[in-house]
């Protein structure tokens, strides 16, 4: 795991940041602070084991049509004219340390982030960024819940990150959303999952106002503000008002 370096004002050295730190920006900009300018880290949260082994699967699943060059089932049945990207930094990319990178001469920041997956479309040779999820929820699975919004920022992270390095990006990216059916009568040591590909279609036009608010908070000498939804920062205060 690379060294935890923070952010030191004034210096001239790029500081890298990723997708999960600008999200956490934008949750509340206290806790950023906190975590990149003093080290001071909100509580790590429990690992989604069985997420990530769906992750694994679905990765390892869709780099066999990547090597075929043919399009995935889940493509072809959302109309897609589209197949896996095959790419040589594909694993870079997909690695959490390292991911897609990019830097942003205004701030000063290298920015990074894993991507799930990178599809491209026959037709328009663009790319198509993709994210996998998983849950286990009666009825359908959609993106519009309030919360989802940072689902959706993920995504356009992605794009934003792909065409500053280059790449032709479809603004349309997809989240292959894995359903497990609780349903049955019996486990029988199975989950089966009901998949859907749900389209969203991006605008990366905060990223790079958000980055010019990041680097005017960490400038600065005095703590933010926290956001008013902030779980972590109203425990805190209600934990000091105790003592």
């Amino acid at each position: 795991m690379p060294r935890r370096i923070l952010y030191q004002p004034g210096s001239a050295r790029p500081f890298r940041l990723s997708r999960s730190k600008v999200e956490l920006f934008l949750s509340c900009p206290r806790c950023f602070y906190l975590d990149r300018r003093l080290g001071i880290s909100r509580p790590a949260s429990f690992p989604f084991n069985l997420n990530s082994a769906v992750d694994t699967l679905l990765k390892a699943e869709f780099d066999q049509y990547r090597e075929a060059r043919e399009p995935h089932p889940y493509m072809t049945e959302a109309g897609l004219d589209a197949i896996p990207f095959a790419h040589e930094e594909l694993d870079r990319w997909r690695a959490n340390f390292t991911g897609v990178s990019a830097f942003d001469e205004a701030t000063g920041f290298e920015l990074f982030g894993a991507v799930d997956d990178v599809w491209i479309d026959r037709a328009t040779q663009e790319l198509i960024v993709v994210d996998y999820k998983a849950t286990s929820k009666a009825g359908e699975v959609g993106i519009e819940a309030p919360w989802q919004i940072s689902y959706k920022r993920q995504l356009e992270f992605y794009q934003w990150l792909f065409r500053r390095n280059g790449f032709g990006v479809s603004p349309t990216g997809y989240f292959v959303y894995c359903n497990g059916d609780r349903s049955r009568a019996r486990f029988d040591e199975r989950i089966e999952f009901r998949v859907s590909v749900i389209p969203y279609t991006g605008d990366d036009g905060w990223v790079e106002p958000s980055l010019r608010d990041i680097r005017a908070t960490l400038e600065a000498e005095t703590t933010p503000a926290a956001a008013p939804d902030c779980e972590y920062c109203r425990f805190t205060a209600a934990a000091c008002a105790v003592n």
